[in-house]
């Protein structure tokens, strides 16, 4: 009887993960369509389900139009390589900002990291994300920011990066670009969504001249309304994998 459970235990953990898998592979070529990636650079993760604090992550030299839920690599939380499809190299500096935040974060289902000049940008402004739209309004509550302290290789900026997003969905690293954490792809995928389109349209806004603030009430407002934004995930994330199916499928195999 026992036997018999633990071996319905491990097929439902194996189809748990491959879920997982499939849904990381798409949101990579979503990030991919939406012309978000950074050449074989940045990285999105997934815990694996389970008790052994795996996650998984993506080959180091793939672009992410061509990743496939069966290439991502399985790591353990001291980057060791516990599954490959393919290619078995991570980038060590993916694995030291991932790796915190999947470590700091038992609540951290996946965690999405871009070098979107948009991003970039907004990263670098001196006033950081600004409420120059609806959609940075309801970003604001659930933003935190991460000072750059060079290109992500030393162990010991895990901490800090920990200390910095706090309980926050979305992190702004300074002069390097950005970084949202989530229960899951999809409602990750969706704090990604929006902080890149209130970054996109922050920079459009500036260069336009002066910009015009909204009210501290409709920005109170809004930050009220924005705390179940990680629930939009519900409707859009099948969305995306219909357009996703319809322009680059392929990625669930």
């Amino acid at each position: 009887m026992q036997v018999h459970q633990e071996q319905e235990q491990d097929k439902a953990l194996r189809k748990q993960e491959w879920q997982a898998r499939c849904d990381l592979a798409a949101a990579y070529r979503l990030v991919a369509l939406f012309g978000w990636d950074d050449l074989v650079f940045t990285h999105l993760s997934a815990r694996v389900p389970g008790p052994e604090h795996h996650f998984l992550i993506n080959p180091y030299g793939l672009l992410f139009h061509e990743i496939t839920a069966s290439s991502l690599v399985k790591v353990d939380q001291d980057g060791n390589v516990v599954e490959a499809g393919g290619l078995a190299r991570v980038n060590p500096a993916g694995f030291t900002i991932h790796s915190a935040i999947h470590m700091g974060r038992e609540d951290a289902g996946a965690v999405m990291h871009l070098h979107a000049a948009d991003g970039v940008a907004v990263s670098a402004h001196r006033d950081g994300l600004l409420p120059l739209s609806q959609t940075a309004m309801l970003c604001l509550d659930h933003v935190a920011y991460h000072d750059y302290e060079g290109v992500a290789l030393n162990l010991d900026e895990r901490d800090r990066l920990i200390n910095d997003i706090g309980d926050k969905s979305m992190l702004i690293l300074r002069n390097h670009g950005i970084l949202t954490a989530g229960h899951d792809v999809p409602e990750t995928f969706t704090y990604l969504y929006f902080l890149m389109k209130a970054c996109e349209i922050q920079v459009k806004a500036q260069a336009c001249g002066p910009t015009f603030m909204p009210s501290d009430t409709a920005i109170e407002t809004t930050r009220e309304q924005s705390q179940s934004l990680g629930k939009a995930a519900r409707l859009t994330w099948p969305a995306l994998l219909r357009m996703l199916d319809s322009k680059n499928p392929g990625y669930a195999v």
